[in-house]
């Protein structure tokens, strides 16, 4: 765990990694939702609908979408679910506010509700939410049990937690593909046509050494989730991981 940490947006910084992130997704929140359909060449569409349908199938009624960034996946809940709250969670708000643009005027202005704050001090009650998701925002976690233990308390009992998240395939070729595109080819993007230099640099990093596969699904389980089983995507370039309480 001690290499996740060390990587962080702006090296030198004297900001904590909590503060960099959020400034970081500050600036390219404008961005964000292009340029992640470009890197991710339109996959992360296709995950994000397998992670509703695992959470549509348990029919809840209060969903939580943590690091829910440009609002993607909160927005889409509301589209497809009965849940009577939706709650998407960011520590940006230049993201946030993306996310609220996406529903302003709309029916489902009032389905879901966006919330500055932060996952490792999450602003509810225990017990609070049916389903609760995060992708590709946990490996942003200053703290990564402190966040999974906050998650933990306020999932009610039975509940579904679901995670999507950058892995690194093991085999060939894929595994060699992937460092050549992560390592050369998503900074250049990210470089070229992104206003924050060096953000899709430290996405790349944060990815490439963040814990994936067994290693992810037994701190699951240290910090108190059951049922844990992950299920890798497209060659194993992300992984799905789904546990209950």
């Amino acid at each position: 765990m001690s290499s996740e940490k060390k990587v962080t947006p702006y090296k030198g910084s004297a900001e904590n990694k909590k503060q960099q992130v959020e400034k970081m997704f500050d600036t390219i929140s404008g961005e964000y939702d292009g340029l992640n359909r470009v890197i991710s060449l339109g996959s992360d569409i296709k995950w994000r609908k397998k992670v509703i349908k695992m959470v549509l199938n348990t029919k809840p009624d209060a969903i939580l979408d943590i690091a829910t960034g440009t609002g993607d996946l909160a927005v889409q809940f509301a589209k497809t679910s009965e849940a009577s709250k939706i709650i998407g969670l960011d520590l940006s708000e230049g993201m946030l506010s993306v996310a609220r643009k996406k529903v302003e005027g709309t029916p489902l202005e009032n389905k879901v509700g966006f919330v500055k704050g932060d996952s490792e001090a999450l602003p509810f009650d225990d017990n609070t939410f049916d389903a609760i998701t995060v992708s590709f925002g946990i490996r942003n976690f200053e703290n990564l049990e402190k966040g999974l233990s906050e998650i933990l308390r306020v999932l009610k009992k039975g509940g579904i937690f679901v995670i999507l998240e950058t892995s690194v395939p093991k085999k060939f070729p894929f595994k060699q593909g992937y460092s050549i595109y992560t390592k050369g080819i998503m900074p250049f993007i990210g470089r070229v046509f992104s206003k924050d230099k060096v953000a899709y640099k430290y996405l790349s990093e944060s990815a490439s050494v963040f814990p994936h596969g067994e290693i992810l699904n037994n701190i699951l389980r240290k910090t108190g989730f059951i049922e844990v089983k992950n299920k890798p995507q497209t060659f194993g370039v992300a992984t799905i991981y789904i546990a209950t309480k």
